[in-house]
């Protein structure tokens, strides 16, 4: 806390003054700060926004003012940028960045959001980067419906790091589950809405409403923009300036999709494109086709655990953090996207497994690429964004000549496999495209061997070469001598100090002090009390002093660099001009980095996985079935002290394409629907994947209902969240659907709750026939495999039930049985008899007297429910009955009974109730007619 900047301000009431009467904001998720050029400053709920987010106390925050007070709170440079970081990435604000130019007014200078970032790119650095980000994606969505008829969605999205421009048109449902696909894929990070509140606050449009719900629910920031930004004036010229030359000749046709274009000019507006000309003529224009990939939505994202969770505590814990061994930051980006883009051709997803299948035969390949190679490549991207943007410099240049450099170090590698069976298919996706590349680049590499001095990147400069140019080479020859003359001082000083200047006295050039010498801490008091020696300061690793020569050669040194950047300036620009003339090469470089990247990635894990995994064989959408032997959960089977159990799966479409999952709680009947679902998604996306063999079909997308989700903030109850999750599911799913629920209808009573399960079971077996895998405890749900043999299959997990075991009640007298049960986590076919709830309350260590408790109640609802079922037996039997054969029996009965009660009568206090009893049963048998009355006769039979 002690090092965070003080806030000193000249006109502390000046500055509360022009701060209050900043405009209001435009939402709640905004944050502003002040640029104080050496730290930032928050104020009033925004420094207790950051107090309370980052500082983690209120301590921090200072008072500006007397009386009406002005909360604050200062943050250093590194603070600033964490700050940055956690409320972009995480947290989904907006951030206005605000300066003082004078004593008492403020200028806001620069705006970022989460799918806008250019303002900050700088400050975030290496953040932008971190796990799962992803690029930063920016949507704006437009939608026209009409009652009883499909909802038409116009969207356009950009990822400004890349300079592209896509857009959609298509139909949607009532639930807008192909939008929701549509921004899982894509990785939005925030989405443009049309402003749309009535004064009360309340939405007025159903739809946007709609819209907002499955942004939140996705977790991506929302914003809005007002009606008339969404529309299509002049919105053409704006793109004709914006696309490059070849991608204007394919504008004409998408321009046509009105709704998209109406997004595209909030995007292009809110974005700001227009208002900087070094976006003219960069962007691409593309068309995105949904049906090329896989749908998701979130609830399958959160049950495959997709992508990092803010809990997660081990990488291995999300197939992302799986899967990325990426050596370079552009691999791990391009990774988050496939992994939300499985792919729906099979052409493509065996491209992409011939490639993993040479890098896992290939150890020193792999090995090869990882470690020698991809390791050294910078971010790509970002580098060709800063030429685009006039901000790169010297080092920016000679960054990327270090990467066009080592192409030739690629195509060695590759040319250097000896196995012919992939020769063709590396040769395609990676050498013949470094070759084009590396001669591409080649003059670029020639122009600053020429032009920039290499040696001097061992002194971390970067300079021109003094022969270039005639005035350099002047400068340079004195800056040489004055280097020499600086040595010739060095060498002087060790003599006199009597210190070796090999191993205790220094001569450095020092950030902040210039060229000094440095001794070390236990030699400093070599230079007390000598006035010849003028200490400078004292650190950790020593004592910095100067002498009066050294002093003047420094000051001489530093004026003749700054005369050689001021003379050299001109040059760097043209060597930052024509650099920045191959960026579109830079571009095309990265895109084939990131591809290799990812790919031997997924080599390099399915190699060192625990069991190694298997090439899957995929069959056509529509056509074969899903086999699985000795299936693994990817995630699980990485966690420490986990001896995973296999099991073997398979769905298929004429005999089990629907599976119902029953057995004991804890036995594993989660773990193997969602590995189903992950080895689904990994095998689309071109990976191995971990089985001993494997073959899939390829599904149009995973739907999910997993685990309990509720939202009392939004008025959202468990079972209402459920319901949700399993209406898009209905909806959505088609033939070639891969659906998987866990434990439907709980959150209501058990017979609303099954009617649900099995009505919704039903509705996915016979109407949409998708493939599905169920896990529940609704044992009677398992009866749906009579009714459908040809679809549904019953499995179980097994459990291994001991002896019946002793065990003490709550009063020490009273003696319970329990049997010992061991989970085996095996799926067998057939169903299970029970689900050891008791037991597992016993296995946390409830109290043994709840669980005894628990187990009296349980078998008296046994009891219950058996008697229940009898009578319902009766009942059901009655129903079959006509109503004569029911009356005529009932009317034979109580003649009967009258004749009995007279014959008692009759005999008075002589007859016991045994033979009153036995009087009735010779008087019944003896009546022939009431013996065969049908109803009658089946009624005491079941009694």
């Amino acid at each position: 806390m002690a090092s965070r900047p003080e806030l000193k301000v000249d006109d502390e009431g000046g500055f509360i003054r022009a701060f209050r009467s900043l405009p209001a904001k435009t939402d709640n998720d905004t944050i502003r700060v002040v640029d104080r050029n050496d730290f930032f400053s928050a104020h009033g709920e925004d420094a207790e926004f950051i107090a309370r987010t980052i500082y983690k106390t209120t301590a921090v925050i200072k008072n500006l003012g007397r009386g009406d007070v002005l909360p604050s709170v200062t943050m250093t440079i590194t603070v600033y940028r964490n700050f940055l970081r956690e409320a972009l990435f995480k947290l989904g604000k907006r951030i206005e960045i605000w300066q003082a130019p004078g004593k008492s007014n403020l200028k806001m200078v620069k705006q970022a959001s989460p799918g806008n970032l250019q303002a900050v790119e700088e400050e975030l650095g290496a953040g932008m980067d971190s796990e799962g980000s992803g690029a930063p994606v920016m949507l704006a969505v437009k939608v026209t419906a009409r009652a009883g008829e499909a909802k038409s969605v116009g969207v356009c999205f950009a990822d400004a790091s890349v300079r592209e421009l896509g857009v959609s048109e298509f139909l949607d449902n009532d639930i807008y589950s192909n939008f929701e696909s549509l921004l899982i894929q894509l990785g939005v990070k925030e989405c443009l809405l049309v402003k749309d509140t009535a004064k009360d606050g309340k939405q007025k449009d159903p739809e946007l409403a709609k819209l907002r719900q499955i942004a939140d629910s996705c977790g991506i920031a929302i914003s809005e923009r007002p009606a008339p930004d969404f529309g299509t004036k002049d919105v053409e010229d704006d793109i004709a300036r914006l696309l490059k030359g070849e991608g204007a000749s394919g504008r004409l046709a998408v321009t046509e999709l009105k709704l998209a274009m109406g997004s595209a000019n909030a995007l292009i507006k809110y974005l700001g494109l227009m208002h900087d000309t070094s976006n003219f003529g960069q962007y691409q224009l593309y068309q995105h086709d949904l049906s090329q990939y896989m749908k998701l939505d979130a609830a399958a994202l959160r049950a495959l655990n997709l992508m990092p969770g803010p809990r997660d505590g081990s990488k291995t814990m999300s197939i992302f953090g799986l899967l990325n061994q990426c050596k370079t930051p552009i691999g791990s980006r391009l990774l988050a996207q496939w992994l939300k883009q499985p792919l729906m051709s099979l052409s493509e997803i065996e491209k992409r497994q011939v490639l993993v299948e040479a890098f896992v035969n290939d150890t020193e390949l792999r090995q090869n690429l990882q470690e020698e190679h991809l390791r050294s490549i910078p971010e790509l991207y970002r580098l060709a964004k800063k030429f685009q943007r006039k901000l790169a410099n010297l080092e920016d240049v000679v960054r990327t000549y270090q990467v066009v450099i080592r192409l030739p170090g690629f195509i060695e590698a590759f040319e250097s496999v000896m196995d012919e069976t992939y020769q063709d298919a590396l040769d395609d996706a990676y050498t013949a495209r470094f070759r084009e590349l590396s001669n591409q680049l080649g003059k670029l590499a020639e122009m600053v061997e020429t032009t920039v001095d290499l040696e001097a990147l061992d002194r971390h400069e970067f300079i021109i070469k003094s022969e270039y140019d005639e005035r350099l080479r002047i400068i340079r020859e004195r800056l040489d001598k004055i280097k020499h003359e600086m040595e010739v001082e060095h060498r002087r000083a060790g003599k006199d100090l009597n210190q070796d200047i090999e191993k205790k006295l220094f001569l450095e050039n020092h950030r902040v002090h210039g060229y000094c010498f440095r001794l070390t801490r236990t030699e400093a008091s070599a230079i007390r009390n000598k006035s010849n020696y003028q200490e400078i300061s004292t650190q950790k690793n020593g004592v910095y002093f100067t002498t009066r020569q050294l002093s003047d050669l420094r000051r001489e040194h530093d004026q003749l660099s700054q005369k050689y950047n001021t003379t050299q300036s001109g040059l760097v620009s043209e060597v930052v001009t024509v650099a920045a003339s191959y960026v579109p090469v830079i571009e095309k470089l990265a895109a084939v980095i990131a591809h290799l990247d990812v790919i031997v990635s997924f080599a390099n894990t399915s190699v060192h996985a625990p069991t190694a995994y298997v090439r899957p064989k995929m069959h056509e959408r529509g056509q074969g079935d899903t086999i699985l032997t000795e299936a693994r959960h990817p995630c699980m089977e990485c966690q420490d002290d986990i001896t995973f159990i296999t099991n073997d799966v398979e769905l298929r479409r004429d005999t089990s394409r629907f599976l119902i999952i029953t057995g004991p709680n804890m036995g594993g009947k989660s773990t193997y629907i969602r590995t189903i679902g992950c080895i689904a998604l990994m095998a689309q996306i071109g990976c191995f994947v971990p089985c001993t063999s494997a073959e899939l079909t390829i599904f149009d997308c995973i739907l999910a209902r997993v685990g309990a989700s509720d939202s009392q903030l939004k008025g959202v109850s468990t079972f209402m969240a459920e319901m949700l999750e399993t209406s898009n599911i209905l909806k959505s799913a088609t033939r070639d659907s891969l659906i998987i629920i866990d434990e439907l209808g709980r959150g209501t009573s058990t017979y609303d709750g099954f009617g649900l399960a099995w009505a919704i079971s039903e509705e996915i077996v016979s109407r949409i026939g998708a493939f599905g895998c169920f896990a529940t405890h609704f044992h009677e749900l398992t009866a749906l495999s009579d009714r459908y043999p040809d679809a549904v299959k019953n499995l179980h997990v097994v459990a291994f039930v001991g002896d019946e075991q002793k065990v003490k009640g709550e009063d020490d007298v009273k003696v319970n049985k329990r049997r010992e049960v061991t989970l085996l986590y095996r799926v067998e076919p057939g169903v299970s008899d029970q689900s050891f709830g008791i037991h597992v309350a016993e296995l946390v260590r409830f109290p043994q007297k709840v669980v005894n408790m628990a187990r009296r109640k349980a078998e008296e609802l046994e009891d219950f429910s058996s008697h229940s079922d009898d009578k319902m037996a009766v009942d059901k039997k009655k129903q079959e009955y006509t109503k004569e054969e029911i009356d005529e029996g009932t009317r034979l009965l109580k003649a009967v009974l009258k004749q009995w009660k007279a014959k008692v009568e009759d005999m008075g206090l002589e007859m016991s109730n045994e033979q009153k009893t036995q009087l009735m049963r010779e008087m019944v048998r003896s009546n022939r007619e009431l013996m065969q009355n049908r109803f009658f006769a089946e009624s005491m039979q079941a009694l």
